[in-house]
């Protein structure tokens, strides 16, 4: 870390690469527990990752996940120096992350969804459809959601509809038709 880093924050900017799993949605009970929502698959894939990485406001807060569950729908868990929900309360909103290299290494042709998110998408003719918002899981398969003019739901089939990613030129090729 940086000499303008206090110990447990890393500040936006700063070197270490984080991946965001998912966002602290509520406070659960009164002994500090808090309610996730998970990016991960399967989505209580979220706890065999510690130390947390919590945004508050402009910096990351390393946090210790002491234990988390599937609760009913949804997910919860504890985390270390929470105890109480007051406390707990001001982490609702907060972006959980990881540090890129506390994530397994993929084989290639494979991406996270956040490598994926802001590279420019162009079909086989060169037509420029967009740049990835974000991307969606409907069971079948995920969806890339490509932004310009107007917003385009384009399957990630890889092979099928998505020819190539390319990283290092921030660009995805894409067999679809720029009408649809």
């Amino acid at each position: 870390m940086s000499g303008t880093e206090s110990e447990g924050d890393v500040a936006l900017g700063a070197p270490v690469d984080m991946v965001i799993l998912g966002r602290v949605s509520g406070i659960f009970g009164v002994r500090g527990w808090v309610k996730v929502f998970s990016h991960t698959s399967p989505r209580d894939g979220i706890f065999e990752y510690s130390p947390w990485y919590l945004r508050e406001a402009d910096s990351w807060l390393e946090c210790r996940l002491l234990e988390g569950r599937t609760q009913g729908k949804g997910l919860v868990a504890r985390i270390e120096g929470y105890d109480d929900c007051d406390r707990t309360a001001q982490l609702i909103g907060c972006d959980i992350a990881v540090r890129r290299d506390q994530l397994p290494l993929l084989g290639q042709d494979e991406y996270y969804w956040s490598d994926l998110e802001g590279l420019r998408v162009r079909n086989l003719d060169g037509a420029y459809l967009g740049v990835v918002s974000h991307l969606v899981d409907t069971g079948a398969n995920d969806v890339l959601v490509v932004r310009n003019a107007r917003e385009r739901l384009i399957p990630y089939v890889w092979g099928q509809v998505v020819k190539r990613v390319e990283l290092e030129a921030g660009a995805i090729l894409v067999d679809w038709d720029p009408e649809f």
